[in-house]
Formats: C-alpha cells, sequence, structure tokens
C-alpha cells in the first residue's frame, strides 16, 4: 500500500513537552514585543563589518573593497537617533567577537528548527512543510552596492554582486544605507544556487515580526521582481531560487517528500503559519528526515562513518551537570569534581559522549536517566552543545523512529477530530 493512502487512526504516546513549548512559543511572540527594525538594522551591519582578519574568504572576493568600507550609512532621523546610536554600539561590540563567541553570536541569529520528535496538533491546519535544500545555512545580506553571505559561524561564504535590493553598484541601485536585504538561505553547491528558505528584511522594511504565512507570501512575491531569480550574470554572480512551499494537509506533505525538486533534499522542514521569525532555536519550525528524503538520517563521526553507539555534545556547567544548548537547557547528567579536576575540564566546555548500552529513560515524557561515556572534547569550531530534540530524534532513528506513516496517520486522526467538533457545534 502506498505511503500516502495510510489513513489509520496513530497517536504516538510523548517524549517530550514539544507541543507544550509550541504553545509557550506561540504566546510570548504575541506578549513581547520587540523592536525588530533595530534588530535588522544590528544584523545587516554587523555581517557586513566583521573584523575580516577573524575569518578568510572561501574564495576570492569578487569586489576588492576592504569589509571596513561595507559599512551602511544610516541615516539618522531626529526621532530614532537613540534607536540607531544603539545599533552601531551593537555592530562595534558584535563586530569585534572573535573564535567562539563569534561563532555563538551568529549561530544564535539564523531560526534554528527544532527535531520533530512529536506530531504538532493542526498540522494539517496551521502548517506548511517543503524539501530542504542540502548545502551550508547562512544569511545572505545585500547594502551599499554589494551583497556578502556568511556561515552559521560568522565566516564569509561569499561576496558578490547581486541583483537583490541595493546588492551591486548599478546606475539603478539604491546609494541609501537605509536600502538592504537580509535573506535566510541554504546555499546548494552542486548548481551554485542561493535558495532562500525566508526572509528577513526586505528593502529596509523588518518582516521579524511578520507572520510565516506573510513572509512567504512576500518572499515569493518580490524575489522574482527584482531578477534575483535570473541566471547568472556580470551584476549578479549567483542565482536565487524559492522553494516549493505546501500547506501541510495530506496531498501538500506527500508533494513535499516524494515530489521533484531542482535540488538534493535533506529532510523536511516543517513551519507554522503564525510563527514570527525569532533568532534561536523554536519549536515552532521543525526538520525531520528519513533515508528516503535524506542521505545522511543518522549522525556520522568525523570520518563519515556511523559510529555504533549514538554520541551526544552536551555542555559542562560550572556545578558539573552537562547540559543541552535548549533554553533552558535539559541536564543529561552530571560529572564529580575528582573527575573534572583530573582531566583539566572548566565550566563552558562542550563535551562528547556515547550513549550507552543503558540508554535513555524518560517518565512522563520527561528524560529521567541517560547512561552516557566520555569521549572527549568535539571539533573547535563547535559553538553549540547539542539541543534536547536533536538528541532524541538521533536515538528514536536508532530504536522506533518517528516514520512518514505516522505524520499521514496523525493528520488523518486530527481531521477526524476536527471533524467530530464540527458535527457538535452545528447539531448544537
Amino acid at each position: 500500500m502506498a505511503t500516502h493512502e495510510l489513513r489509520r487512526p496513530f497517536k504516538r504516546p510523548a517524549i517530550s513537552d514539544q507541543q507544550r513549548r509550541r504553545e509557550i512559543s506561540l504566546q510570548r511572540q504575541a506578549q513581547n514585543r520587540r523592536d525588530a527594525q533595530h534588530q535588522a538594522r544590528c544584523l545587516a551591519s554587523t555581517i557586513l563589518t566583521l573584523q575580516p582578519a577573524q575569518y578568510e574568504p572561501t574564495e576570492p572576493d569578487l569586489q576588492p573593497q576592504s569589509e571596513t568600507e561595507l559599512i551602511p550609512e544610516l541615516e539618522i532621523e531626529s526621532q530614532e537617533q537613540r534607536r540607531d546610536l544603539r545599533d552601531i554600539d551593537d555592530v562595534i561590540q558584535a563586530s569585534r567577537l572573535k573564535g567562539v563567541e563569534a561563532r555563538q553570536w551568529f549561530a544564535k541569529q539564523l531560526m534554528l528548527p527544532e527535531w520533530m520528535i512529536d506530531v504538532p496538533e493542526r498540522l494539517n491546519t496551521d502548517w506548511y512543510v517543503f524539501a530542504r535544500p542540502a548545502g551550508k545555512r547562512c544569511f545572505v545580506v545585500s547594502s551599499n552596492g554589494t551583497t556578502i553571505s556568511r556561515l552559521r559561524n560568522g565566516s564569509m561564504l561569499h561576496r558578490f554582486p547581486s541583483a537583490l535590493p541595493n546588492g551591486a553598484r548599478t546606475s539603478k541601485s539604491s546609494q541609501s544605507g537605509q536600502s538592504y536585504c537580509i535573506l535566510d538561505c541554504i546555499f546548494h553547491e552542486p548548481d551554485q544556487t542561493y535558495y532562500v528558505i525566508d526572509m528577513v528584511c526586505w528593502a529596509g522594511m523588518s518582516l521579524y515580526e511578520c507572520t510565516t504565512e506573510f513572509r512567504f507570501f512576500w518572499l515569493n512575491s518580490k524575489l522574482v521582481e527584482t531578477g534575483a531569480c535570473d541566471v547568472p550574470s556580470s551584476y549578479h554572480k549567483f542565482r536565487f531560487s524559492t522553494v516549493p512551499i505546501y500547506n501541510c494537509d495530506q496531498e501538500g506533505l506527500n508533494a513535499a517528500y516524494t515530489g521533484p525538486v531542482p535540488y538534493v533534499k535533506d529532510g523536511l522542514l516543517f513551519c507554522n503559519k503564525h510563527a514570527h521569525y525569532q533568532s534561536g532555536n523554536t519549536p515552532l519550525m521543525l526538520v525531520w528526515k528519513d533515508e528516503n528524503c535524506s542521505q545522511y538520517v543518522i549522525d556520522t563521526d568525523s570520518k563519515g562513518q556511523v559510529p555504533n553507539k549514538q554520541q551526544v555534545v552536551l555542555e559542562l556547567l560550572f556545578d558539573g551537570k552537562l547540559a543541552t544548548s535548549d533554553d533552558p537547557p535539559v541536564i543529561f547528567g552530571c560529572l564529580n569534581e575528582d573527575f573534572i579536576q583530573k582531566t583539566g575540564l572548566q565550566a563552558g566546555n562542550l563535551l562528547r559522549f556515547a550513549i550507552s548500552d543503558g540508554g535513555l529513560s524518560f517518565v512522563d515524557g520527561k528524560l529521567e536517566k541517560a547512561d552516557l561515556h566520555y569521549l572527549g572534547k568535539p571539533n573547535r569550531a563547535r559553538a553549540f552543545a547539542d539541543s534536547y530534540s536533536k538528541v532524541i530524534f538521533q536515538y528514536t532513528v536508532r530504536h522506533s523512529s518517528l516514520r512518514i506513516e505516522h505524520i499521514y496517520a496523525s493528520m488523518s486522526l486530527s481531521s477526524e477530530q476536527g471533524n467530530k467538533i464540527s458535527d457538535l457545534d452545528m447539531a448544537g
């Protein structure tokens, strides 16, 4: 029987509080309004002005200007003077960051998905889904006649002319420092294309506090108008492209999962339609993989091999506890003081562990115990510990994974429950 034909009711037992955190995130974004324009300006300026001594470009610059020449000239109006001065101060502080601090700052600016370990409620009505391109996640910023892309760790991927707003020095480009653009992209090396998965700012207008539904509409309507999706030219070095986005009903999920795309797939991304663009990990964006839509479902080691036992990276806290990167963190265990002193470990160190035969134990959807074996420190380029959802997703893949048929069946069950509620309302 074809996968998309499965319609039996299904409900996996809860193994996390992911649904509760989704509800809290939606409530928080409605209650806590932030200065989104300030955040966009700070991010754009910092990406352009990060000290070049910290990171080396991966290929020769296509325009020889020094990075200090790329600082946008923000126009200071009387009613915005304090805000702009605060922008400049934040930019200066962020641009001075080096090493781990710089990697952590930039990693926190992207909206990072949690891993789907529980199927969200109302998935078929409140969510989008699309096939995630395989490649390098990055921010792309166009401003002051140039375009720069930076990876999660802050290192420059490319500097190039583009057809994005103020992205190239042409007679048609705006010279105002206010005209800048920030895109959340994945650079797909096989076809040298930036696939845009979200829009953070467009022509100086911040979209941080716009819903996903609006950002996706704006992205698909505005990007093509600029010519950024055209073939490369002397004033447009790389091609940009949108991805096919579907409503996450049965038909849309099947199209994203099995449908052809012009890029290599690396799992599916699910986006809540009501979510704002928030920095850091969020349960309102979820990633899910299986062997049919991703080459790498189970994490590999430094040699590209799947280890016999699952490995996790945790942060050592000041009291010896081992924590994830979540806010608040999830505690997986504790190291005794003698071991910490003997190995010379310090608070803030990232440590790699293998999950031994005892595995992970859960009580009422919460982690109770983890059987960990210390392996050493991870690569120095690593900026954060693993998130709880990633650890649990990788654990379930090895033991009892969340399969595509489970997602289909959960959506079917949700639809049946919705129909029953509607019938009761009509009867009342």
